[in-house]
């Protein structure tokens, strides 16, 4: 279980930094302020996963 949020942590991380790029490319600021909420929301799942881990 801990790996596949760990995975899609990592996707979300992805898939955050893209629409970041993409929405500049684009100059749409609308996506890139939805690919940094991503960024984050992957970035906390990290930090989640790890933290569950280690108690364990």
């Amino acid at each position: 279980m801990n790996k596949i949020r760990l995975t899609y942590s990592t996707l979300a991380i992805l898939l955050g930094a893209f629409l970041v790029v993409y929405g500049g490319y684009d100059d749409s600021p609308g996506a890139q302020l939805l690919g940094l909420l991503v960024v984050i929301a992957g970035i906390l799942g990290v930090i989640k996963s790890r933290k569950k881990n280690s108690n364990q």
